[in-house]
């Protein structure tokens, strides 16, 4: 399969590296460490969702990890997604620490979690982590068109993916064209806006004439463009709505009428106001 190409059932994406990445994620930011993050993931994986993002500045790793020990669910079923926090020096040390803690050999996807410092002096320790097999893939997030170009220029083994805040309300087309047009894959985190979208009126209308929820509605919207999508909830029963996307689809009207909603003028940058 060519990079980008959807696997047969819809599910998964093909990145540049030739792995497979299931599209539908849970978010696991703000999650408290213990059983409310334990109790999240295994609901998750009950569901259908075969990948769970994490970091180590969420703290939950363990949890995590017990929760897919638990949960009966073969490891190498399951697409593990963690962080590079990088107010630490060292990504391959961090990436040892964060195995331990998951309780698993390696993770399929590890990532810087942002570009404090600059977009290229981590990815050193980034490669070291994927060339002693901590981690399949390597990626970015929050990096800007001309932070993932930087960081183009100098890396051995390029990122495959660059997770940004990405909604119909964060519609940042220039950053999505540039990174799909170097092979770096786009995962939409707080596809929900934190809950805020949820409540924005052409949304709901959308989701009450297909009978569906807004949540389904914003998350289909990512699905139908090709991204990971990383819906967070810890609730039961929305964790299980959020999974049954994979049975409708949005009209090119309805589609349209959810890029218009976005704010940010069809950016390039991954947010408007870094907080680090």
């Amino acid at each position: 399969m060519a990079t980008g190409e959807l696997t047969q059932d819809g599910r998964a994406r093909v990145l540049a590296d030739g792995t497979e990445i299931p599209l539908l994620a849970l978010g696991v930011w703000q999650v408290p460490e213990g059983p409310v993050c334990e109790n999240a993931v295994r609901w998750a994986l009950e569901a259908g969702y075969r990948h769970i993002d994490t970091a180590q500045a969420y703290g939950n790793e363990a949890s995590v990890g017990r929760a897919l020990r638990d949960s009966g669910v073969a490891r190498e079923d399951v697409y593990i997604t963690t962080k590079f926090y990088p107010g630490s020096r060292d990504p391959e040390a961090e990436a040892q620490r964060s195995l331990e803690r998951l309780g698993v050999e390696s993770v399929d996807l590890y990532i810087v979690h942002w570009p404090q410092g600059g977009p290229t002096w981590a990815w050193d320790g980034m490669q070291r982590a994927h060339e002693n097999g901590y981690a399949r893939s390597i990626g970015v997030s929050n990096f800007n068109a001309a932070e993932v170009d930087a960081l183009l220029k100098v890396a051995e083994v390029a990122p495959v993916v660059n997770q940004v805040q990405f909604s119909p309300f964060e519609f940042r087309r220039d950053l999505l064209a540039a990174c799909e047009a170097r092979g770096v894959a786009l995962e939409a985190y707080s596809p929900l806006g934190t809950g805020r979208h949820l409540r924005d009126e052409r949304v709901a209308e959308i989701a009450e004439r297909l009978d569906r929820t807004p949540a389904q509605v914003l998350i289909r919207w990512a699905l139908q463009r090709g991204l990971i999508v990383l819906p967070k909830s810890t609730h039961r029963e929305r964790i299980e709505q959020n999974a049954q996307v994979f049975d409708f689809e949005l009209t090119s009207a309805d589609v349209a009428a959810l890029d218009g909603l976005d704010g940010t003028g069809g950016t390039d940058q991954a947010l408007e106001q870094p907080w680090w």
